[in-house]
């Protein structure tokens, strides 16, 4: 009851610790704001001052100059846009009757089934009343000479003077926010090192080497995301620009400038920007083929930027998954506005790489971040335990288009069947989950490996009694009704055999079983065997054909028998190497020295297995 207290108490302050924070995010935005648009911009320009300290300037020139350059760059774009956004509001009323023309049309394009139902309904509906109606059964409205006359106030039109001085008192405020962020963005770029030296400080001496790594991320990693991510949305907006601007549309610098500025914000600012454009063409253009032409190439240069560019300037994610994005952009949008759209990538993305090395913001990374939360083992389990035996097979051949079977033992398979072992030995395992387990590895191994010995066409159903048995000798049962006795003929060249030896136990049959499939799916010619009492094998004249044995690691409790085994294995193949596999299982083992003095090598996966015997056939990852 005390841990059970305790835990709801740590739940209870987590709450109200992250509710704080909140809290503070957005009743602090005034000061957050310039302080957040300053830190990423000086991740921004981080690269421009690192290559111009490497062409040998001091570090004050050079922040100096990477500064002056990137403000020059801005308010040179940002007075062109100011003129062009004064010029579109100039030739708007230009547009109006081809934008009421386009409008009229498309209204009775979308009104036209409404009213053909209308009609239809009116057609069958019973007439009656008094309503007087005019013409097109219109209803006639009789004004008395008492009703007031509506009057129409229309506002004064402005000249241009009169819009910039509007425009200017408008935007005097993000002018003073853009100082604010110019005086923060000298300062922390002037002050990088000093900065990185106290945060260094603040984490503590035992969490030195993890803030550091953690700032050499940020430093390095996500600054050059940044600073790529800017490139492509400039090149992209100057590229849309340059297309309008050949097509002949008017104020194009605007359209390029507004579709390389809301590229930024995540999958919506690009659509706006392109319903945007389309509208503008639609409205000055009297036909269709303009508009349509626009939004063709506006589509097909966004899908080879984000398909074809991006991934090889920065890689093939920034690090978020896609739904984090979407996640993102409202949480930031919703909490700053339109600054929390623009910042809402980077934001998290920093927040991201953060939770890798500051424990507090670990679940942020779980949450957001593109890597998989848990482990192909782990997922492999969890899909065995809900049955989704579909799902496993899909991603098991996903794997192996890329890598072998060996490998895919090594790292899922394997470790997934240690999983299922360890909760079977604390009780947690039903009887029924222990049977769809051993189902699901037959089905896996079968499936994949059918060339090893898969089930004849013919049988449609397993052996169901020794499936529920020993998974491996089911396994090798079905191999020998396919291959034959011996799994295979016996006049094949000398020393071209690999043997898989096991003992007399489910463990060792199913390791066997799957060494034997692996290698055989890199064309060696394997085959197993387990020990037995009654066990027989094909002759002495047929010791030459056995290049290695691979015998199962022993454990603890049967090592006599496996001292045994491996004794009666050296005197009756005295030419072949003896192998065994030491691998991460949960079954407690004797000491590594003890078994080393008995076999010839000791590896420590199946891939290695298949590196040994055949290093030529070993795929490259």
């Amino acid at each position: 009851m005390r841990d059970l207290s305790l835990f709801k108490h740590l739940n209870a302050g987590s709450l109200i610790t992250v509710t704080c924070g909140l809290g503070l995010l957005y009743v602090g935005r005034d000061v957050l704001e310039p302080i957040a648009l300053a830190s990423i911009l000086s991740l921004v320009i981080a690269p421009l001052i690192r290559s111009m300290r490497r062409a040998g300037l001091p570090q004050v020139p050079a922040t100096a100059l990477s500064v002056l350059l990137a403000t020059t760059c801005l308010v040179g774009v940002g007075i062109v846009l100011a003129f062009q956004l004064v010029a579109v509001t100039g030739d708007l009323p230009k547009y109006r009757a081809a934008m009421r023309t386009k409008v009229a049309a498309v209204r009775e394009i979308a009104e036209r089934p409404f009213a053909r139902i209308e009609a239809e309904l009116s057609a069958v509906a019973p007439s009656g009343g008094t309503t007087a109606t005019g013409k097109r059964g219109m209803t006639t409205i009789t004004i008395s000479p008492t009703q007031p006359i509506p009057v129409e106030i229309r506002a004064p039109r402005l000249t241009t003077t009169g819009a910039l001085t509007r425009l200017f008192s408008l935007a005097w405020g993000p002018i003073g926010e853009a100082g604010l962020v110019l005086v923060l963005l000298i300062f922390m770029s002037l002050e990088h090192e000093s900065l990185r030296d106290r945060l260094i400080r603040l984490g503590g001496q035992t969490e030195t080497s993890r803030t550091i790594q953690a700032l050499a991320d940020a430093a390095q990693g996500v600054s050059r995301f940044f600073f790529s991510q800017f490139i492509v949305n400039i090149t992209f907006g100057a590229l849309i620009g340059v297309v309008l601007w050949a097509l002949s549309v008017p104020h194009a610098a605007l359209w390029g400038a507004l579709s390389g500025l809301l590229r930024f914000v995540p999958y919506l600012g690009i659509m706006a920007a392109g319903a945007v454009i389309a509208v503008f063409v639609a409205a000055i253009d009297p036909g269709w083929t303009l508009a349509l032409s626009v939004m063709v190439l506006f589509v097909a240069l966004e899908l080879v930027v984000a398909n074809i560019i991006e991934p090889k300037v920065y890689g093939h994610s920034s690090g978020l998954s896609p739904l984090a994005v979407i996640v993102s952009a409202l949480f930031w949008g919703a909490m700053w506005g339109p600054v929390g759209l623009l910042l809402s990538t980077p934001l998290t993305l920093c927040l991201v790489v953060a939770g890798r090395h500051v424990r507090t913001l670990e679940p942020v990374t779980i949450l957001l971040g593109d890597a998989p939360a848990v482990t192909g083992a782990q997922r492999f389990y969890q899909r065995v335990l809900a049955g989704d035996i579909g799902a496993i097979i899909h991603d098991a051949h996903t794997y192996l288009e890329r890598s072998s079977f060996a490998r895919y033992c090594d790292h899922i398979l394997l470790p997934g069947i240690v999983l299922a072992a360890s909760d079977t030995r604390s009780g947690k395992m039903e009887k029924i989950q222990e049977e769809r387990i051993r189902a699901v590895i037959a089905d896996v191994a079968i499936t994949l490996t059918p060339e090893s010995g898969g089930p004849p066409k013919s049988r449609r159903r397993r052996d169901v009694s020794l499936l529920d048995a020993n998974v491996g000798a089911h396994l090798r049962q079905m191999r020998e009704a396919r291959l034959g006795r011996w799994q295979g003929a016996l006049d094949v060249p000398a020393h071209s055999v690999v043997l898989c030896v096991g003992l007399a136990s489910m463990r060792d049959d199913l390791l066997s079983e799957l060494l034997v499939r692996a290698l055989r799916e890199a064309g060696v010619d394997a085959r197993s065997f387990s020990i037995i009492a009654d066990n027989e094998n094909p002759g002495p004249d047929t010791a030459d054909l056995v290049s290695t044995v691979f015998i199962a690691y022993p454990v603890e409790a049967m090592l006599d028998q496996w001292l045994a085994t491996v004794a009666n294995l050296r005197a009756g193949l005295p030419e072949s190497m003896l192998v065994t596999i030491r691998l991460p299982l949960i079954d407690p083992v004797p000491s590594a020295s003890l078994v080393e003095k008995q076999v010839d090598m000791v590896l420590r996966s199946f891939e290695e297995a298949l590196a040994f015997v055949a290093p030529e056939r070993v795929p490259r990852p």
